[in-house]
């Protein structure tokens, strides 16, 4: 936006976004354009991309979360174009979602998709352009659906401001970050 240009960001932590299906759907991955024919409904069933003959259920975001503009931004999607099913708020709706669906896809936060697959929640992550769903691809950077958490300030942070952000960005929070099933970057 114009108006922000001349604000400043401190990245505090990192978030990647993955696409989930349930555990017991047989598909590996998606391609990028598969995907984007999921949402926008031009594929209907998993039997056109080699999965089970089901129809899908896709699982979208509701306006303003965050999760949504970056997915439609990578995708290059409009909102208009997603035909979703499910219309979700949060992460642990889009989980429960596919979790209670062997036919559902949605795409949440890959901390807590990763936390709950590990931990006997039927979900898992597929990878995106070839490259694992993980906390640890976030963390290396290397996971192209991601995006920094940041902290914005008007003008350089002088004073408590500044003793807060450096704190933010400190080793001493990531437990915090990780609570929050986000990836730190103090190391």
């Amino acid at each position: 936006m114009e108006n922000e240009a001349d604000l400043l960001s401190f990245t505090i932590a990192l978030d990647g976004i993955g696409m989930i299906i349930h555990q017991a759907n047989p598909i590996g991955s998606l391609s990028k354009q598969q995907i984007i024919d999921i949402y926008t409904g031009k594929i209907v069933n998993w039997q056109e991309v080699g999965g089970n003959n089901a129809p899908i259920t896709v699982v979208n975001k509701a306006e303003g979360r965050s999760t949504l503009e970056l997915f439609l931004h990578h995708f290059a999607l409009k909102n208009t174009q997603v035909k979703p099913h499910i219309v979700i708020g949060d992460n642990q709706q889009g989980i429960k979602s596919v979790s209670g669906n062997p036919d559902a896809i949605a795409y949440v936060s890959i901390g807590s998709a990763e936390y709950d697959a590990t931990h006997n929640v039927p979900i898992k992550l597929l990878p995106l352009d070839g490259i694992v769903a993980s906390v640890a691809n976030v963390r290396n950077r290397s996971f192209p659906l991601s995006r920094p958490l940041n902290l914005i300030t008007r003008e350089a942070p002088t004073g408590i401001a500044k003793e807060f952000i450096e704190f933010a960005r400190s080793v001493q929070v990531n437990d915090l970050i990780e609570a929050q099933y986000f990836v730190p970057i103090a190391h």
